[in-house]
C-alpha cells in the first residue's frame, strides 16, 4: 500500500467516525428518554457537590473568621510573628490549616507551623511557630 492509499482510508474512517458525532437532534432522540444526553444530564444533577464547610468542619478547620473575629486572629498571628499579617488573607489561609493540624492532633506542630507561616518574603521559626500555636488554641480560634 502506497502513502496516498494509507491517508484517503485514514482520512475516510476520521470522516464516518465525525459523522456519528454530529450535534443534529433527530425525532429518535427527542422521544427516547434514555438516550445518552438524558441520563448524563440525570446523573450529573443527582450528584451534587457535597457541602464545603461540613468537609472543613470534619477535618477540623474553623470557619473562615470576619469582622471582629478576624482582626482579633490577625492581633494575635502578629504578636507571634509581626512579619506574618503582611498577607493576611495567607495568614487567615494558614491559621484555619493549622487548626486542622491541631485539632487532628498532628505531630510536629511548632515545624508544621513555622512552614504555613513562611511565604514570600516572610520566615518563620519553629519558636514563632509555638507561639502561633499556643495563639489559635488559647484564643479558641481552633474550636470546631
Amino acid at each position: 500500500m502506497n502513502t496516498r492509499t494509507v491517508t484517503a482510508a485514514l482520512l475516510a474512517a476520521a470522516v464516518l467516525a465525525l459523522t456519528g458525532c454530529s450535534g443534529t437532534d433527530t425525532a429518535a432522540d427527542k422521544t427516547n428518554p434514555k438516550t445518552p444526553q438524558a441520563t448524563a444530564t440525570a446523573t450529573s444533577s443527582a450528584t451534587a457537590t457535597p457541602d464545603r464547610g461540613a468537609a472543613e468542619k470534619a477535618a477540623g478547620i474553623p470557619p473562615e473568621p470576619t469582622g471582629a473575629t478576624r482582626e482579633m486572629l490577625l492581633r494575635a498571628l502578629a504578636a507571634a510573628n509581626p512579619a506574618i499579617v503582611k498577607y493576611e488573607d495567607k495568614a487567615i489561609d494558614a491559621a484555619r490549616n493549622q487548626c486542622s493540624a491541631i485539632n487532628g492532633g498532628a505531630g510536629k506542630l511548632e515545624w508544621s507551623a513555622s512552614m504555613r507561616f513562611s511565604y514570600k518574603d516572610v520566615t518563620t521559626t519553629e519558636a514563632q511557630g509555638k507561639q502561633i500555636n499556643e495563639a489559635l488554641k488559647n484564643g479558641g480560634f481552633c474550636k470546631v
